[in-house]
């Protein structure tokens, strides 16, 4: 049998270990994620080792911040999007005119 090697992100790993931490039985946890009771347990222990969350826990984000972001993004895009109708038409517009 081959050995599969899965790769999980940094707030897969988070989310895992807090529901483990909150379920009575950790390899129900594991169960219900699918993944391997030995992997949960890593992370777990890893954590307690560490005392900190900077190992694959990340901070909390701020999404509050996230939202503003989004929107200001959304209104440049809106702005480039309308800037480069205006470029095409004057280039349509000089391109006729120069014959």
């Amino acid at each position: 049998m081959v050995k599969k090697n899965r790769k999980y992100t940094s707030e897969f790993k988070q989310e895992a270990v807090r529901l483990a931490l909150k379920n009575p039985n950790i390899s129900d946890a594991a169960k219900s994620l699918g993944i391997p009771m030995a992997t949960l347990h890593g992370w777990i222990n890893t954590l307690k080792d560490q005392k900190t969350t900077t190992s694959f826990v990340s901070k909390p984000i701020d999404s509050s911040a996230l939202l503003e972001e989004n929107r200001r993004l959304h209104k440049e895009i809106t702005i480039l999007k309308e800037e480069k109708e205006i470029l095409k038409k004057a280039a349509t517009y000089f391109a006729q005119h120069q014959k």
